[in-house]
C-alpha cells in the first residue's frame, strides 16, 4: 500500500525556512547551516519537546492537537492558521476520483457578456470557464480554455503584462493552494502542479514556499501593449451553488487617467467585433 503524503511536514519545514532568527527575537551567533530556524528552536518557542516536533515534521506523529499547532503557527508567524489546522484534521482515506467539470450557472454564463467592465469566471483549479471581450481585450489569454496558472508561469506576454509579475504569481499560487486544500492527490492538481514543476523553476521555488491565501479582490498594474499603464481594482466574487468558481471583474476608479484608458480599450474592442462589412457600410455614411 502507497504510504500517504506527509503533507503536514512538508508545510512545516517550508515555513520554518521562511522565518529568521531575528523575527522571533533570537540573536545569531556565528554561522548557520539552515535558512530559517532550527527544528528545536521552533520547538522551545512552542512550548514542546524537540523530539515531538521532529515526529511532526517527519511525520510519524499526523495528530497534534490544536493547541500544539495553533503554538506553531504563531511561531512561524503565520496570518491564518486555519489551512495548518486542516492538514492534520481527521479525514476518511477516499479513492482518487477523475475530476469533476465545472458547470458555470447559466444566469452567470449570460451576466458575464453583459457586464460593463472586464470580466471572467474562473474554476477552482483556476480554469477560464467564461470572459467578455473586455477580459480578452485586457489580455487574450482571458478565453474560455485558458488557465490562469499555466498562462501566468508559462507565457512570457502575459508575465510582461504585470507590472510586478512574481507578486501577482505568488497570489494567484497561494490562491491555488488554499482553493485545492488537502487535495493532494487530486488528479486534475497533480497534472497542474507537475506539469509546472518540469518546465518553470519559478514555479517550483514558489510552490516549495507553501504560501497559501484567500482568493480575493486586489489592486493591480498592467503594462498595456496597446493603452499602456493602467491600474484596476479586481474583485473575486463567489459564484453560489458551485464548488469555487469565482467571477472576477477588473475596474477603475473614476475620473482617472486608468478609467479613461480602460475606456479606450473598450472602445477597441468593441470596434474590432463589429464586422469589417458594417464597418466598411458605416463608412460610407460618415
Amino acid at each position: 500500500m502507497t504510504e500517504a503524503p506527509n503533507t503536514l511536514g512538508e508545510y512545516l519545514r517550508a515555513r520554518r525556512d521562511l522565518v529568521t532568527p531575528e523575527q522571533v527575537g533570537i540573536p545569531v551567533v556565528g554561522a548557520r547551516r539552515v535558512p530559517g530556524l532550527r527544528r528545536e528552536e521552533v520547538a522551545m518557542l512552542s512550548g514542546i519537546s524537540a523530539e515531538y516536533y521532529l515526529r511532526l515534521e517527519q511525520g510519524r506523529d499526523r495528530r497534534p492537537s490544536t493547541q500544539v499547532l495553533e503554538a506553531i503557527a504563531r511561531v512561524l508567524q503565520l496570518d491564518d492558521d486555519s489551512y495548518l489546522l486542516s492538514l492534520a484534521a481527521e479525514r476518511p482515506r477516499r479513492r482518487r476520483s477523475r475530476a469533476r467539470r465545472e458547470v458555470l450557472p447559466a444566469s452567470t454564463a449570460r451576466l458575464i457578456p453583459e457586464l460593463p467592465f472586464p470580466a471572467f469566471a474562473e474554476g477552482r483549479y483556476l480554469d477560464v470557464i467564461a470572459a467578455n471581450s473586455l477580459a480578452a481585450a485586457i489580455s487574450p489569454r482571458l478565453v474560455a480554455g485558458g488557465n490562469r496558472l499555466r498562462d501566468v508561469f508559462l507565457d512570457e506576454a502575459e508575465q510582461d503584462l504585470f507590472d510586478d509579475w512574481e507578486r501577482a504569481a505568488a497570489a494567484l499560487l497561494a490562491g491555488f493552494r488554499r482553493t485545492v486544500g488537502t487535495s493532494g492527490d487530486d488528479p486534475r492538481v497533480v497534472e497542474l502542479v507537475g506539469e509546472l514543476s518540469l518546465v518553470s523553476p519559478e514555479f517550483r521555488q514558489m510552490w516549495a514556499r507553501h504560501d497559501v491565501a484567500e482568493r480575493t479582490g486586489a489592486t493591480v498594474t498592467f503594462n498595456h501593449p496597446v493603452v499602456g499603464r493602467i491600474q484596476l481594482d479586481r474583485e473575486k466574487l463567489a459564484v453560489g451553488s458551485t464548488d469555487g468558481i469565482m467571477l472576477v471583474i477588473y475596474h477603475a476608479h473614476s475620473g482617472t487617467e486608468s478609467a479613461e484608458r480602460l475606456a479606450l480599450l473598450g472602445s477597441i474592442a468593441a470596434s474590432a467585433a463589429i464586422p469589417a462589412e458594417e464597418r466598411e457600410a458605416n463608412s460610407d455614411y460618415s
